[in-house]
């Protein structure tokens, strides 16, 4: 068992040490939902971590993702004398790489079996027969969607749905309603993550449209849910079909 104590600041990364190294984990954010049950000391949000109980906690370690996390925030933390490592996540082969290094530095000696399940699943995912744009909405009130160069975006591509403001300047750009209806997308696909888009909450704007709801956690998490993600974001694709023949 691992000795290294640990500080996560990224859902997804606290999902795969507390799996991996249990007993590592001494305080994950409030956004830290999986796994269930997880009973660390929490710290605070991703955005606004507590810093003082952060290193009051003493870890040997934290873990933190450069898009997730504030610059600010992690250099305070590294000034305080605590060791921060910081993933970079914008492909699915990147994912993989990242939490193999992460576990290591956590003190993970054997490669999880979910990390291989996770990989061997989506290397048995098979090429799209066809192709299908959409647009991604992240956020509303106001609205933005998935920009270039994400994660969510690679996961969507190796599953033949092209995200519209794939090649935008900005990650995560605002583009006003009218625009997202006026690109005219084969479907729109609306994560429950950040913002909680439903089935009564989101399809509404876009009259017309197919939409796939799915779930945040297997869009835009890279760690144990990624085994799920390649056989239910498909489905949920799948579910939300396509735009009937001439629709407006």
């Amino acid at each position: 068992m691992t000795s290294v104590r640990v500080v996560s600041l990224v859902p997804s990364l606290t999902e795969a040490v507390a799996l991996s190294a249990p007993g590592a984990l001494a305080g994950a954010t409030d956004w830290c939902t999986h796994p269930a049950g997880l009973d660390v000391e929490r710290i605070g949000g991703t955005k606004n971590p507590n810093l003082p109980l952060i290193t009051a906690l003493a870890p040997d370690l934290v873990i933190a993702n450069e898009e997730e996390n504030r610059a600010p925030d992690l250099d305070a933390l590294r000034a305080a004398g605590l060791e921060v490592l910081v993933t970079e996540v914008r492909t699915l082969p990147q994912a993989f790489g990242e939490l193999a290094r992460v576990l290591t530095a956590c003190g993970v000696a054997t490669r999880p079996r979910w990390l291989d399940e996770a990989e061997a699943a989506w290397d048995a995912v098979p090429a799209p027969a066809v192709r299908r744009t959409a647009v991604v909405p992240v956020w509303r009130r106001p609205w933005m969607v998935l920009g270039r160069d994400t994660f969510a975006g690679d996961l969507l591509s190796r599953l033949g749905v092209d995200h519209l403001h794939a090649k935008d300047p900005e990650r995560y750009p605002r583009v006003p309603l009218d625009a997202l209806r006026a690109a005219d997308p084969d479907l729109v696909v609306l994560p429950d993550e950040p913002y909680r888009f439903t089935a009564d909450d989101g399809p509404d704007a876009f009259p017309g449209l197919p939409c796939a709801l799915v779930g945040g956690r297997h869009l835009t998490w890279y760690g144990p849910s990624l085994a799920e993600a390649a056989s239910v974001l498909p489905r949920a694709l799948r579910a939300a079909g396509n735009r009937p023949p001439g629709a407006a």
